[in-house]
Formats: C-alpha cells, structure tokens, sequence
C-alpha cells in the first residue's frame, strides 16, 4: 500500500513540474507568431520526448516548421536534444 501511495505522489510531482514547464515555456515564447511554437509546447507537454516525426504529426507543422521552431525552443534553453545525433534526433522539454 505504502509502495502505491509513492508512486502516485512521484506521478502528481512529475505533473506538476511539467505543468510548471509548459506554463515557462509559454511566457518564454509569447513574443512568437504562428501556431507552431504553442501545439508544440503542448505536444512536449503530453510527451515530454518527441521526434520530429511525432511532433509534425501531433501539431500539423512540416518538418521544417517543427525543427525550426526545436531549435528556437534550444536556444531559449527550454528544450535540450537527447540523442546528440544529427539524424533520429530526440528532443526532450527541459522539466
């Protein structure tokens, strides 16, 4: 029972960090135009790890619009690459 009680408060923690990042990462790109920068903070707000491939089908952006905007969302250090590959890239949401 202790075990289960836990793991439900490590999963309300993890919630509330990557609500705390959604929320940042929101006031950090409000100066952006477009509808990519925000379904992508929602995609990397579901799933904190994403591909280009996934992030393109979940917000409807081309794959150039979803890695430009990767990059915009590294430089603002809200998101960090996790594979440090130059293909099959995995971006990460900096919780």
């Amino acid at each position: 029972m202790q075990g289960a009680h836990r793991a439900v408060l490590a999963a309300l923690m993890a919630l509330e960090r990557l609500a705390a990042w959604r929320d940042r990462a929101l006031v950090g790109t409000a100066d952006l135009t477009g509808r990519t920068p925000a379904r992508l903070i929602a995609a990397l707000a579901s799933q904190p790890m994403r591909g280009v491939g996934q992030a393109g089908s979940e917000t409807g952006a081309s794959r150039a619009a979803v890695l430009r905007n990767l990059d915009l969302l590294v430089r603002r250090d809200l998101v960090r690459g996790v594979t440090g590959q130059a293909r099959f890239r995995v971006w990460a949401a900096r919780i």
